[in-house]
């Protein structure tokens, strides 16, 4: 299965007042079924974080959640790598 032009998402959220430095990613993997997963990577930036996967039916609900994940950490300061 081919996905779409879907680009992994990358991004960060650093306020060294606070201590934070963290870093946020998602993107769309196909399976074996024919379904496409969301895969997320979390944590603090040099560390492996945490992973977490969740599988839909087809590419186009996999890529709304994606894009809501998008904007949920948006919303809350991250910026994209490279910002």
């Amino acid at each position: 299965m081919e996905l779409s032009a879907t680009t992994p998402v990358h991004l960060i959220h650093v306020d060294p007042d606070v201590n934070m430095a963290r870093f946020y990613g998602i993107e769309l993997q196909p399976t074996l079924f024919g379904e496409v997963s969301v895969f997320r990577t979390w944590g603090r930036i040099g560390t492996n974080g945490q992973a977490m996967r969740v599988t839909y039916d087809n590419e186009a609900q996999a890529a709304d959640a994606l894009h809501k994940l998008e904007k949920q950490k948006r919303r809350r300061g991250y910026v994209p790598v490279g910002d």
